[in-house]
């Protein structure tokens, strides 16, 4: 019996923003900002922002355009975010199941499979619209899946890796022989627009990922994963269900600083130090990864690494298989969908998993907040 990966979905949302015409819009803010506080800026007591532009979006992070949900509001320099409607929970499908039921149909459909073939379904992402129900019981429920379980877990930019061993740790406990995977990402709705180290970051999108237990295998056969995580603040985003009590026991109103260039209630990182420190960390864990199963870094055939940096992706590529390491085995989708979290090494793997021979091997790989690492080594069947 084998584990394999059968087929993968993709939803790309409606809409598309440049950098052009983000930097735009953030500009427009960044003079409105600087001449509301021109008082303070004149007399030291504030920093002036400086302007954005669609060149140094480009060459600090290969990022040309990215898809998004609602694209008004965020371009709207008195708004600034997505303006995305209520829907009542119970009478209409909720916009992050909504996204993740096409994803996972288009990966029924090309595995030749219905809902009710299912037997489980893990939503893994960086962030949620709620709390609970989980989303993925709302999918289960509207994609026809008949018992089985549903549940969501959050393991930010990794969530995509780990949700992968989950699923086989499923499997293999006897809970389902197939099971979807999908990563719902609306990250445009925690994004800060007016931080000009991080406004032009990520787009939204959802992905699904059919893993199937088989007597014979067909897809990419999961053969292991690597875990690792290390406490970090550098990648965080402190909004939760106790900010209404430490606002209380701080006697402030909530979130007086929202819209302001720096909060801890929207995503905020330290890129630098991310960096520095996250790249050897994932190069180590990616060779150690591949020793530990007795394979040189020169039989990868492709890495379908987290789409977070074209830079990080490069420095990964080449330390783990070597400075003159050909750049077609990391393809990159980063340009056209910027960082999409915990979706994007799945993108990079359904729109980049041709050209592969049978028992050619291959990493999965995403990194991010926590720290979190996560490896999958997989097999062309």
């Amino acid at each position: 019996m084998s584990i394999c990966i059968t087929s993968t979905g993709l939803y790309t949302p409606p809409y598309s923003i440049s950098n052009e015409e983000l930097v735009d819009s953030f500009n427009q803010y960044v003079d409105k900002y600087n001449k509301q506080h021109e008082a303070e800026i004149n007399a030291g007591e504030r920093e002036p922002l400086e302007h954005s532009s669609a060149e140094f979006i480009e060459k600090v992070s290969g990022i040309k355009s990215r898809y998004v949900m609602e694209k008004e509001g965020i371009l709207n320099p008195d708004i600034m975010a997505p303006v995305i409607p209520y829907r009542q929970l119970g009478e209409e499908m909720s916009i992050m199941a909504e996204m993740g039921l096409a994803a996972l149909q288009e990966a029924l459909d090309a595995a030749g499979l219905t809902g009710k073939d299912l037997d489980g379904i893990i939503v893994a992402c960086s962030n949620f619209q709620r709390t609970y129900p989980a989303i993925a019981i709302e999918i289960q429920h509207h994609i026809g899946m008949e018992g089985g379980f549903a549940f969501d877990m959050n393991v930010a930019c990794s969530a995509a890796t780990f949700g992968l061993a989950q699923v086989v740790g499923a499997i293999k406990g006897g809970l389902g022989k197939k099971i979807a995977m999908l990563n719902i990402e609306i990250c445009t709705a925690h994004l800060n627009f007016r931080n000009r180290d991080s406004h032009f970051i990520f787009g939204d999108v959802a992905t699904a990922t059919i893993i199937e237990e088989l007597d014979t295998p067909k897809g990419f056969e999961i053969i292991n994963s690597k875990l690792y995580t290390q406490f970090s603040t550098n990648i965080k985003n402190e909004f939760g269900y106790l900010d209404r009590s430490e606002f209380l026991a701080a006697k402030t109103a909530m979130y007086p600083d929202i819209n302001e260039p720096v909060t801890d209630k929207l995503f905020l990182q330290n890129g630098r130090k991310v960096f520095r420190e996250v790249c050897p960390k994932v190069s180590e864990i990616i060779s150690t990864h591949l020793a530990e199963n007795n394979i040189d870094s020169s039989e990868l055939k492709r890495m379908w690494l987290h789409q977070a940096n074209l830079n990080m992706i490069d420095l990964i590529l080449r330390t783990v298989v070597g400075k003159d390491a050909d750049k077609s085995i990391a393809p990159t989708v980063i340009d056209e969908f910027a960082n999409t979290s915990s979706a994007s090494p799945v993108i990079t793997f359904h729109r980049h998993n041709e050209g592969l021979n049978s028992g050619d091997l291959a990493i999965m790989c995403s990194f991010g907040a926590g720290y979190s690492i996560g490896s999958v080594l997989l097999r062309k069947v």
